[in-house]
Order: structure tokens, then C-alpha cells, then sequence
């Protein structure tokens, strides 16, 4: 009777146990009918939910499979140096001269060494030009020599990701990055005229605007026109063709036009002349700085904190290669590259008792068709995140559901509206989604979703669907 009973007990342990993982493998039938109405096979589809304070996923579907994850890679990025180099960690900017400076004149060149900070925009360069200012240096007799030592990369090591050369999240990183490099076009309109304006001016940059206006509604409105770019050492001349409808408000384009030393020097120029400062020089570039030379000022980023914001809320992709290589920097011996960055990450996950060996990183971004990441891999990452000391700035980092950043259209009007903190990630045969839902009995999940198949585009309702899935289903 002993034997027999305990027989029928393991038996039924062994039902509860394959009802248990059949749980955690099979997909809702709401999920998968959204795939199926798609065009998108499960077997190109990953999926990893779990509550944060789970012992197993509610569903994993091709969770160990390496995947590429888009933008989604960001969150790898971000998690990573924030654990790193710690929130509080700050980027420098710092200026020299090689020569004697009296009565506020300089007669040599003056030095801007960067580290690589991702978030230096023209109000930073203008108050750190101020600084020298108010130290008395009006004018410059030789000219602005850039370092750019700390990244071991340059320009010339890059090629753009598609064919959409002058689009800004195909900028490059640089030790010393202005603005992204990153010129924005506004586009209005003003009685029955379409304007277009630079955001950050260069007067290097020539607009020829051969816009009409359209009659109709605004639509796809980046469809409507085309444009034309001629670039030469001293200028640029960007050409605008077709139709633009008021009703679109306004609208932004952002192009690189400049590599990172030409937009550098055009804004340096301006900037000093606008402070009142005289500069007749042209510009270099250096990798080792002179012996004697002076320390005339440093400045200080915003702390990688604020940065993370700007990169996960945006998805900017030049700000993420910026990342990693100042996690290279900082972990191995400098100049940095992206080898070592991956690097760097690995080992990092590896003394976090985290298998990393189907981890691959070629610069942080997502923009890469070689990167790869399994989905139970990211999703324990973001479990140990929100056990982590980071995990408030890192969730905080992200696009909050149908209110702000990449998701401010998804999911509006829902039940589930706000309640979920995720990063996208899109390019042409991939769609992911990745982060935090807070479910109907305000548990917090971890939810990832990725797609690599030539229909990846059509998937996003199959990633609403499980979204609302995980808030429905406590």
C-alpha cells in the first residue's frame, strides 16, 4: 500500500510539473493569434515574462535563442555603466594653451581635450568658452587644436549602417562630439509659406527651401519631400523639394552633415566671435598632447544619470556608442574601442554570476546587425537591475507607456496606460520590446519580446498583446 501510495504521489508531482513547464513554454492564444495575423512565425519570435520576484517565467518561448534586439540594446548599455561607472559618474571637457598668453592675447593654439561625453551641446561649449572669457583670453593668434585621443576609433573606422548617410543616428562617436553633430531642421508654416530654420544655427549651413505647401492633411509627412546635400571643407548646402502641410505643426529633421572635428570648429568659431573673442585660425587634430602646455579650464558633464535618460527615452543612438567606450576607457587601458567595451560588459556580467558567452556587442547602439542577446539572458539582467542598486535611475530611464519618448503612442487610453516602463528597438527585419509592467495587482513583471523575421515590422500588436497580458494576468 506505502509503495503504491507513494507511486500515485510522484506521479502526480510529475503531472503538476509538466503542466507547471508547459505553463512557462506554451504561448496565450491571444499572443499567438496577433503573431499568426501578422505573418510572424514563433520560431522567430523570443519571449521572456517573469515577476521580479519570481523563481520562473510565466512564459518563456525561444528564450535561450540569441536574437538581434534593435534598439533594445541600449538597456544592456545603460545597465552596464551605470553599475560600472556608477550614476554620479561625470565626463570632462578640458582646454589648454601651448603657448604664452598676456594681455589677453594667446600666441599659439588652444588645446580642447575630450573624454568623451555624450551629452556636450552648444550650451555647455559656450559656458565652458565663457569661462575663458572671464579669465581675460580675447584672442587666439594660432589655431584650435582637438584631442580626441581618449577613443582609440575614428571616423574613418566607421561606415554608416544603411544608405541614409546624412541621418543623425548614423553619426559616429568621438572623444569630443558637439551637439551629436547633429543639425535639426524645423519645419512651420507661416501664412502660405512652408519655413525651414536650423535649431542649433551654423551659418556654414545653407537651406534652399523649395518647399510648397500641401493641401492636405499632414499623413506621412516625412514621405512628402526629399532633400539634397553638398558638402564641402567650409560649407554645406542642404536642398529641400516637395510638400509640407500646415496641419503638421511643427516637425523636425535631424541630418549629420559634418564629420565630429569639422562641426566641432564651426561652432567653436561661432561661439567665441558671439562672446566677443578674435580667431582668424583654421583647425587639427592631435593624439598626443604637447609637454608644455597649460591647463586653462575643465568642465564637467551632467552625471551619467541624467545621460541614460536621454538615450533610453530617445533611443539616440551616437549617445550609446558613446557609453561603451567610455566603459572601455575607464575598465581597460586607454584609447578605448568597442572590442573592449564588449569586453568590459562581459566580465562584468560574468562576476555577476551571469552567463555571457551569447552576448554579442559591436557598439552598444543596437544599430548593428551582428548584435545578438537571448531573451531569459536580458530578462534576468533586468530582474537583477531591479534588485540592483541603479535600478531607480535605469527604470526611470525609460519610455513610460502611451506618455513620453518612443511609447507615447502605444497602449493610450488602456487599462494598462502608464503602467509600464520599456525601451523599443526597430530596424528593417527586427522589432523588440523590453522593460517593466505593472500588472493589475500592482506586481511588477519583466517583459521581453523580440522578432527577427522579414515581417518584424507587423509585430507590434502581438507586443501590445502580451503587454496587456502581463497587466490582465497577475
Amino acid at each position: 500500500m506505502l509503495k503504491t501510495k507513494i507511486i500515485k504521489q510522484f506521479i502526480l508531482f510529475a503531472s503538476l510539473l509538466l503542466v507547471i513547464c508547459n505553463a512557462s513554454a506554451a504561448l496565450p492564444t491571444e499572443i499567438a493569434d496577433a503573431l499568426k495575423k501578422a505573418g510572424v512565425p514563433e520560431s522567430g519570435t523570443a519571449i521572456f515574462v517573469q515577476a521580479v520576484d519570481g523563481d520562473r517565467p510565466m512564459i518563456s518561448l525561444n528564450g535561450d535563442k540569441p536574437m538581434n534586439p534593435a534598439s533594445v540594446m541600449k538597456l544592456v548599455t545603460t545597465y552596464a555603466a551605470l553599475e560600472i561607472l556608477k550614476p554620479t559618474f561625470r565626463w570632462r571637457t578640458a582646454v589648454y594653451r601651448d603657448a604664452v598668453m598676456e594681455n589677453g592675447v594667446l600666441h599659439g593654439n588652444l588645446i580642447i581635450k575630450g573624454y568623451g561625453d555624450p551629452s556636450f551641446k552648444e550650451d555647455e561649449f559656450r559656458r565652458l568658452l565663457l569661462g575663458l572669457r572671464q579669465q581675460g583670453l580675447k584672442k587666439i593668434e594660432g589655431d584650435l587644436i582637438i584631442d580626441k585621443s581618449y577613443f582609440a576609433t575614428s571616423v574613418k573606422d566607421y561606415q554608416v549602417f544603411d544608405n541614409e548617410k546624412w541621418r543623425s543616428y548614423n553619426a559616429f562617436p568621438s572623444a569630443f562630439l558637439v551637439n551629436g553633430r547633429n543639425t535639426s531642421f524645423r519645419f512651420t508654416v507661416n501664412k502660405d509659406a512652408v519655413n525651414i530654420a536650423q535649431e542649433a544655427e551654423l551659418p556654414e549651413v545653407e537651406i534652399v527651401n523649395n518647399m510648397k505647401l500641401a493641401k492636405n492633411g499632414c499623413g506621412s509627412w516625412r514621405d512628402r519631400f526629399s532633400y539634397d546635400v553638398n558638402v564641402t571643407k567650409d560649407k554645406a548646402v542642404v536642398m529641400f523639394t516637395g510638400k509640407f502641410s500646415s496641419q503638421c505643426g511643427e516637425r523636425y529633421l535631424e541630418l549629420s552633415l559634418f564629420d565630429d572635428e569639422q562641426y566641432a570648429f564651426f561652432m567653436f568659431r561661432k561661439l567665441w566671435r558671439e562672446l566677443g573673442g578674435q580667431f582668424n585660425g583654421s583647425y587639427r587634430s592631435q593624439t598626443e598632447m604637447p609637454l608644455q602646455v597649460v591647463k586653462l579650464a575643465e568642465q564637467g558633464s551632467e552625471p551619467l544619470a541624467n545621460v541614460v535618460r536621454d538615450i533610453n527615452k530617445w533611443s539616440n543612438n551616437v549617445m550609446a556608442r558613446q557609453v561603451l567606450l567610455t566603459i572601455a576607457a575607464e575598465k581597460h587601458d586607454q584609447p578605448a574601442n568597442e572590442v573592449r567595451g564588449m569586453l568590459a560588459v562581459k566580465s562584468w556580467l560574468m562576476d555577476k554570476g551571469r552567463n555571457a558567452d551569447q552576448l554579442v556587442i559591436e557598439n552598444g547602439s543596437g544599430l548593428s546587425r551582428i548584435e545578438r542577446v537571448a531573451a531569459n539572458s536580458l530578462g534576468q539582467m533586468l530582474i537583477d537591475a531591479y534588485q540592483g542598486p541603479t535600478m531607480p535611475e535605469l527604470i526611470s530611464s525609460l519610455p513610460i507607456l502611451s506618455l513620453d519618448g518612443t511609447l507615447i503612442k502605444r497602449l493610450r487610453g488602456t487599462p494598462v496606460s502608464a503602467r509600464a516602463h520599456m525601451k523599443t528597438g526597430s530596424i528593417n527585419g527586427v522589432s523588440a520590446i523590453a522593460g517593466y509592467v505593472l500588472d493589475a495587482k500592482n506586481r511588477r513583471n519583466v517583459v521581453v519580446m523580440i522578432v527577427n523575421d522579414a515581417k518584424a515590422y507587423a509585430s507590434k500588436n502581438a507586443q501590445d498583446a502580451l503587454i496587456n497580458w502581463v497587466y490582465e494576468h497577475p
